[in-house]
């Protein structure tokens, strides 16, 4: 589907719910959303689409207002700004979301899921453990999000195997649970920690010179363009969710609510949908433009014993080893 096609039809099927209206509202009430996606990209135009279709539904007595490219700070902060009331809600990464409930977090186990059919179900059997923690954190999730297929970049060399991620400058995401535990594995690296809005900063002085991300997310926040070589291998898939402030919902006059919740559940849908869909887009354009990188077996082999011992380590103590041993069954 075209991407105009697309928008308008995410915006009817959001504005076309049969839903009533209350007048015991305040006019003009906001609802604040922190985002770390650029206003242009696909995540922000389906977001405003949400905006538009909350608007027209509540008569203009309630608006979303979404902060974009981390306005709001990386997604600690934006947690923490839904915790103190400073915002209402955000877009997040399973980084986010595992602030909010750590367990979440494991479903990115560097090698353990790498085809979205095997994710879901992984995901819809951990539902109801999943929403009662975010629950007991104080929001409720609106809908999944997902972001891409996470593969590795790099400038200037190509990376086969672990040790040539060794004397390297690789990006640490700061709030990430997961990457100190590889770059301990793979030992010999000092990973250079960052928020995502510092990436790009230090991509064009060469701070840092390996990137792990979904080629969408590379592309949408400009990383892509000062790399040249691509990993063709899927390092774990990144998720992602729309989650709001619990109290704040509460707030809301019970149709008011719905409305936020019924089309955010759409925006959320087409949003899984349409992403995945431009990642894979988003991938063949960058193999047409870099140097990529298909490992052989014997390569392959031992990235996936790595990719093993981070989970082991991270079994004892991060995520409990009944939730590890849990979805590497469930991604076999």
């Amino acid at each position: 589907m075209k991407r105009r096609s697309f928008v308008q039809a995410c915006g009817a099927a959001a504005l076309g719910w049969g839903l009533g209206r209350s007048t015991d509202a305040q006019a003009g009430d906001v609802i604040k959303i922190g985002t770390l996606a650029p206003a242009a990209s696909p995540w922000g135009q389906v977001f405003k689409v949400w905006e538009k279709a909350v608007s027209e539904k509540s008569g203009g007595r309630l608006e979303l207002q979404f902060f974009f490219n981390g306005q709001q700070g990386d997604e600690s902060a934006m947690v923490a700004k839904i915790k103190s009331g400073q915002i209402d809600g955000a877009a997040l990464t399973a980084v986010g979301l595992g602030k909010l409930y750590k367990p979440i977090l494991a479903l990115q186990l560097p090698g353990l899921f790498r085809s979205w059919a095997k994710l879901d179900a992984a995901r819809d059997a951990q539902k109801s453990d999943f929403e009662r923690g975010l629950k007991d954190a104080g929001v409720q999730l609106i809908g999944w999000g997902d972001v891409g297929a996470v593969r590795r970049l790099s400038k200037g060399f190509a990376v086969r195997t672990p040790d040539a991620i060794q004397g390297k400058k690789p990006l640490l995401w700061r709030d990430d649970a997961i990457q100190p535990v590889f770059f301990q594995v793979v030992g010999g690296v000092t990973p250079v920690p960052l928020s995502i809005p510092e990436v790009l900063p230090n991509l064009n002085t060469g701070a840092i010179n390996i990137v792990d991300a979904p080629a969408l997310a590379a592309e949408q926040l400009q990383w892509a363009s000062k790399l040249d070589t691509l990993d063709d291998a899927v390092i774990s898939l990144s998720i992602g969710a729309l989650v709001l402030s619990s109290k704040r919902l509460d707030s809301l006059a019970p149709d008011l609510r719905a409305i936020v919740i019924d089309t955010g559940r759409v925006a959320a849908s087409a949003l899984t949908k349409r992403i995945r869909n431009e990642d894979e887009a988003a991938f063949a354009r960058l193999k047409a433009k870099m140097t990529v990188v298909t490992q052989r077996p014997d390569e392959q082999a031992k990235f996936d014993a790595v990719y093993k011992q981070t989970r082991q380590r991270l079994a004892q103590g991060t995520f409990s080893a009944e939730l590890v041993a849990k979805l590497e069954a469930l991604a076999k």
